[in-house]
């Protein structure tokens, strides 16, 4: 009797800590909050001063940060509306979305439809806000890959049957995004399918030929757009007086920013290179902004809570996969590789570590379309996490 009820204590001391277990990753979702405010934040630090300038002397001090809480509680309730649907619904949608991204990519690149700044074709206008089309590639491009690893499982291994078709799909996706052009976003969309192929198994001899060939296409792309091929030679040598003043005007003025920031900044609202000295200040180069205000101190955490934020997604996508929820695990890993891959090269742009390229910060940059993508993003993550929380409790999700 006496072994009977010490093994009934012990299994009554299991229980509460099995049943207390939250039903969502609370780390989670303070990271991404605390990215979100810190970017709300860093974006009205960043556009105060534009409204000084003659481009934007109509829009007032508060134009920008205005507009981003506005997308921040769209992308909120697109989160909340991506959360509630089941991740099989997902599978069944991720061949439908990806050929709408791809005709809404086509669609901006029709004159008189796709709006055009700075020479790119990149929006699609709609009443008082512009829909970027590649911004909604990024994440049908995870959905599509993830689904198509499920349905080819048996054909990763041949060529026709199971490496031609995620090619001819991803050759087409960036052949328009080149043609907008948007060479950043391409990378990422790119990355985000290699990654998750790799990762589900494809046959490494056409895994190898897959990447030689993106790997080409970029590096010959470069080399046969002038602009482009400025861009990386100016990078190599920034401060040289012809490139200081020219394309790399936006990369030097970056750099003096970080430089002014040191350890641990000038102070929050204090900085310098935003009052009209650094271009895209409150978008592509927010981490310039950041690391003068906060100094190097600052930007480290940035990175930190981005490395957490990454190592969080693959772990739930190995808690997925565990269970056999193959789909599942490939859709968190390819919200993982999003924002790891766009994090990284946007901090390695403003650092001078890579060539220019107009990619935003994910969560904490200004944007419509991107903060929106984002936090669904970042909704579909959790609603694995969420199904796998259940299934480890033996309920129905």
């Amino acid at each position: 009797m006496s072994m009977l009820g010490e093994l009934s204590a012990s299994l009554n001391a299991v229980r509460p800590g099995r049943t207390t277990m939250p039903s969502v990753d609370v780390g989670l979702i303070v990271a991404v909050t605390a990215l979100v405010l810190f970017g709300l934040l860093m974006v009205y630090s960043a556009s105060i001063a534009l409204a000084d300038g003659p481009r934007y002397e109509s829009y007032g001090r508060f134009y920008f940060v205005g507009r981003h809480a506005v997308f921040i509680l769209i992308g909120l309730l697109a989160a909340l509306c991506a959360a509630s649907m089941p991740m099989r619904v997902w599978g069944k949608l991720a061949l439908p979305l990806f050929i709408v991204s791809l005709f809404l990519l086509l669609v901006v690149l029709v004159p008189g439809i796709g709006r055009e700044v700075n020479g790119a074709r990149r929006w699609l206008p709609l009443g008082p806000i512009n829909f970027q089309p590649s911004e909604l590639m990024k994440l049908a491009v995870i959905l599509y890959a993830a689904d198509y690893v499920v349905r080819k499982r048996a054909h990763l291994q041949g060529f026709w049957r199971g490496f031609m078709p995620m090619a001819l799909a991803l050759g087409a996706s960036g052949l328009l995004l080149l043609m907008e052009p948007d060479l950043g976003a391409s990378i990422v969309i790119g990355a985000i399918a290699v990654g998750i192929l790799f990762i589900g198994g494809i046959n490494l001899k056409l895994f190898s030929t897959l990447l030689g060939i993106v790997m080409s296409a970029f590096l010959l792309l470069i080399w046969l757009s002038p602009w482009r091929r400025e861009r990386l030679f100016v990078y190599l040598d920034p401060w040289n007086p012809d490139n200081a003043y020219g394309s790399a005007y936006q990369l030097s003025h970056s750099l003096i920013a970080l430089g002014r920031g040191e350890w641990f900044g000038v102070g929050l609202g204090s900085s310098i290179e935003k009052l009209h000295y650094l271009p895209e200040a409150h978008t592509d180069f927010i981490v310039a902004v950041i690391g003068e205000e906060l100094g190097f101190v600052g930007v480290l955490c940035l990175i930190a809570v981005f490395a957490f934020l990454v190592l969080r997604g693959f772990e739930i996508a190995r808690q997925a996969m565990v269970l056999e929820r193959v789909f599942d695990g490939l859709v968190a890993q390819g919200v993982a590789l999003w924002m790891g891959v766009q994090a990284f090269i946007n901090v390695g742009v403003c650092v001078g570590l890579l060539p220019t390229k107009g990619l935003t910060l994910p969560l904490v940059s200004y944007g419509g379309s991107g903060i929106v993508l984002n936090l669904m993003a970042i909704a579909l993550l959790l609603r694995v996490d969420y199904e796998t929380r259940c299934m480890m409790r033996g309920k129905r999700r």
